[in-house]
């Protein structure tokens, strides 16, 4: 692709994100699903196929730079977890986080489980289709919780713990997936991606215990331009080796934020780093919906229909349940139940696990699979953002039902 062409592309990306953007802020409305929405109109099968000239032309292309820009936004959205949940407040919760994510795993994957294999009658695909419906999306919930002001409230801890718990199972469960998917059910490939996960996630830990002295001298300098580089440099650098080993850059970024975390140079982080967030979030929902096929929906709608009715409330009643365990009161638990809900980015990830080249699984099945997730993540995505915009109705009615005690407020 010719570069001015190229620029072109990232400048109608850019104002699009930003025209959307502003729509969705005068109507007070939460800016994920539009940004979505906004990569879906612009993408080759929605505004690319249009038969008129000048239209056809008005599309975005997954280029290099989107992608790239996407994965990005994933990193710095974690990055910022990990600076909200330091690893005081991991190891003080941590019988909690245990709770809260085991009743969150047991009831998702497994009604994602039951529901793939009455579909798919076979072991595998049920597998990989428990992973996409098990997996909330860090990214988004992260942003969501930032826009509505929850990040600083109660339901915040259950909602980030348990993102913690998914994002690390996630992490050996890709290991697994990809394996079964390429290796032939090989155990020893297997156990050797499992082992380089867990390997690389325990050096991850040494990095929050042990790294906040040297990440402190790093950081210290009076140059804002020595101090952005520095902190990117040192969290994409961390996260993109995670990713060649094949370990998720998400939990990465939320690794080195915890590091970040014990550092006197918190405030200074949030405030620089920001906008640069901002930023590549956009880019990053966007991407969502510009790999978006609506073409593929006509013969996954009953399906993902499905998942979406046996799945969410199931998510909600797990959250629910994860917000009772940090002793929340009824009103605060129905908010984590409503923040968790969200599907995104590594549901895509695991789809996409099911599609690559010497996949095990049959060519309708995995196309099946794959397009179901999209359908999916789309829907879940935009109802989780709605479902937390518009929390007070479900709230009302909970505490109406089954009361509100003091605990939690």
């Amino acid at each position: 692709m010719a570069a001015e062409s190229l620029l072109f592309e990232v400048g109608v990306l850019f104002a699009a994100v930003a025209l959307v953007g502003a729509v969705a802020t005068r109507f007070g409305q939460s800016v994920i699903p539009f940004y979505i929405l906004a990569g879906m109109a612009l993408n080759p099968h929605v505004l690319g196929a249009s038969p008129l000239p000048i239209v056809g032309g008005w599309h975005v292309q997954e280029t290099t730079f989107v992608t790239v820009g996407a994965e990005l936004g994933i990193v710095f959205l974690l990055f910022f977890l990990g600076l909200e949940f330091n690893l005081e407040r991991l190891v003080e919760s941590k019988d909690r986080i245990g709770r809260a994510g085991t009743i969150d795993l047991l009831v998702n994957f497994g009604v994602g489980f039951v529901l793939g294999y009455a579909i798919f009658r076979s072991f595998l695909p049920a597998f990989l289709f428990a992973g996409i419906v098990y997996i909330s999306s860090s990214a988004i919930i992260t942003k969501s919780l930032i826009d509505r002001g929850w990040i600083a409230n109660d339901e915040a801890g259950p909602i980030l713990g348990t993102l913690v718990y998914e994002d690390l199972f996630i992490a050996v469960y890709l290991s697994v997936a990809s394996a079964l998917v390429l290796g032939g059910g090989d155990v020893g490939e297997a156990a050797r991606s499992v082992g380089v996960s867990l390997g690389f996630i325990l050096l991850l830990l040494a990095l929050v215990v042990y790294g906040s002295d040297p990440f402190e001298r790093l950081l210290a300098t009076d140059s804002s331009e020595f101090f952005l580089l520095r902190a990117i440099g040192a969290t994409v650098f961390v996260a993109g080796a995670a990713l060649a080993v094949g370990v998720s850059e998400a939990v990465a970024a939320f690794f080195v934020g915890m590091t970040f975390s014990a550092t006197s140079h918190v405030d200074r982080l949030e405030h620089r780093l920001e906008p640069i967030r901002d930023v590549f979030a956009a880019v990053f929902f966007f991407w969502i919906g510009l790999v978006t096929d609506p073409s593929l929906f006509a013969g996954v709608a009953a399906l993902v229909a499905l998942a979406v009715v046996v799945t969410a409330p199931a998510k909600f009643y797990s959250g629910y349940l994860g917000g009772r365990v940090y002793d929340l009161s009824v009103r605060r638990s129905t908010r984590v139940g409503l923040g968790m809900v969200t599907r995104g980015e590594f549901s895509l990830i695991i789809a996409a696990v099911a599609i690559v080249e010497g996949s095990r699984l049959a060519g309708p099945v995995a196309d099946t699979i794959y397009a179901f997730a999209v359908g999916y993540v789309l829907c879940m995505s935009v109802l989780g953002t709605m479902l937390m915009q518009y929390s007070a109705p479900f709230e009302r009615l909970l505490v109406d039902r089954l009361g509100e005690p003091a605990a939690g407020e």
